[in-house]
């Protein structure tokens, strides 16, 4: 392969497989049922060292 010929393959399917990664990962992030893991990621670092587990813990068993 030239290097034309990977320009061609970058500029095309590249940006196409980078724009459908891209779709694929926010749309993973708005997903439905996420947006209790999303909080708890926000507000990981405001909780103490063991708080924070034992309140994950509770929300699993809810």
């Amino acid at each position: 392969m030239s290097y034309n010929d990977l320009r061609h393959l970058a500029d095309s399917y590249g940006l196409a497989a980078m724009l459908l990664v891209y779709l694929v990962l926010v749309g993973w992030a708005f997903r439905p049922g996420s947006r209790r893991h999303n909080d708890a990621a926000a507000n990981m670092i405001f909780t103490e060292d063991g708080e924070g587990q034992a309140r994950d813990k509770e929300r699993t068993h809810d």
